[in-house]
């Protein structure tokens, strides 16, 4: 298959990024100080982040919308990137199309999200054509997320999820598989990884995932320990190629992507200036974005990593999900501006005062 382009698959949703000035106890006020309407969710993140960095590359999106404002509203929005949306399909019923109210603490850039699951818990197998996909769009890549709040694809049939099924079929059209999972927990998580890592290629994730599905928690946890936790993500739970785990200080990825031996692979993020960060919302998929336009390219781990670490710190700058991403030699200039973090296997993988 030639370079191709990528397809981007799953969660899509309408966010409204509202930024306060602190995170209020139960039954207390906290003032608003900005709010705007976006696109949002992991397959519209990671492919508007791509387009901005390449407007060459061919990228398709698949989803499931409602019949409103909203759907129409991201229709559009992709189709002006030159995004092909021949299968974002459109709900047969009056579900709506999914939404978030992400909200922001200015001071720190944290953000907390309540969700409207809307048409993305009906998104199924019967949404994807890869036939027809491939012939309008050549492509390499098809990522998925996220997983756990994807109800139809999450279900379990035959000892199988739906998604490891749909992974299956999207892996015999020749595509190199990735997929991301939900921050949020469910008691179903580690079944639903259990059940469908093994027909992934590229696992992106961040800590507290990566504690769900092993039922630990890694929050405080070292980068030794994220190193051991993703060696089993590869060697019992049968992640093909790599498992990328990444977190405030920077990222962990583990590989036997090129022969049997498995080796790892560590990147510090930036120390950032005083004021550089207007929101968090969208860094852990411009992180997935930078690693997977890396494996489109087939660039080294290590280059890959550096390419997250970059496309993540440009969304930091923007309250949006996307907004402060540029191309990607504007991506790549951050590595002389600022310096990367050094990680030690003692390193605590939410510490930025080292």
């Amino acid at each position: 298959m030639s370079e191709g382009g990528v397809i981007c698959a799953g969660t899509i949703v309408t966010d409204y990024v509202v930024v306060v000035d602190q995170w209020p106890a139960e039954s207390s006020l906290a003032n608003i100080h900005h709010q705007t309407k976006t696109g949002g969710g992991g397959p519209f993140n990671v492919i508007k982040d791509l387009r901005s960095m390449d407007a060459n590359l061919p990228l398709s999106i698949v989803g499931l919308l409602g019949n409103d404002d909203n759907g129409r509203w991201l229709i559009n929005d992709c189709k002006k990137s030159n995004i092909d949306t021949d299968q974002l399909h459109i709900a047969d019923d009056d579900t709506p199309t999914s939404y978030t109210y992400v909200i922001s603490v200015e001071s720190t850039g944290r953000r907390t999200f309540f969700n409207q699951r809307g048409t993305n818990s009906l998104l199924s197998d019967k949404h994807f054509d890869f036939k027809r996909l491939l012939e309008k769009n050549p492509s390499n890549l098809f990522y998925l997320g996220y997983l756990t709040i994807l109800d139809e694809l999450d279900r379990i049939v035959d000892n199988e999820t739906i998604a490891a099924q749909l992974l299956k079929k999207a892996k015999d059209f020749g595509l190199e598989t990735i997929i991301d999972f939900v921050s949020l927990y469910n008691p179903l998580y580690s079944k639903v990884a259990q059940l469908t890592l093994p027909y992934v290629d590229h696992l992106i994730l961040n800590e507290l995932e990566l504690g769900f599905i092993l039922n630990q928690s890694f929050q405080q946890g070292t980068i030794s320990q994220i190193e051991q936790a993703a060696r089993l993500l590869i060697e019992t739970y049968s992640v093909q190629r790599t498992v990328t785990v990444h977190f405030d200080r920077g990222a962990v990825c583990v590989s036997r992507e090129y022969d049997s031996t498995v080796e790892c692979f560590f990147q510090g993020s930036f120390y950032l200036p005083k004021g550089y960060i207007k929101s968090a919302v969208g860094a852990g998929d411009g992180f997935a974005a930078g690693v997977i336009y890396g494996i489109h390219k087939k660039w080294p781990i290590q280059e890959r990593l550096h390419c997250g670490i970059c496309v993540a710190t440009m969304c930091l700058k923007d309250l949006t999900s996307y907004g402060g991403v540029g191309t990607i030699e504007e991506c790549l200039q951050l590595k002389d501006t600022f310096q990367f973090r050094t990680l030690e296997p003692t390193s605590v993988v939410n510490d930025l005062e080292n």
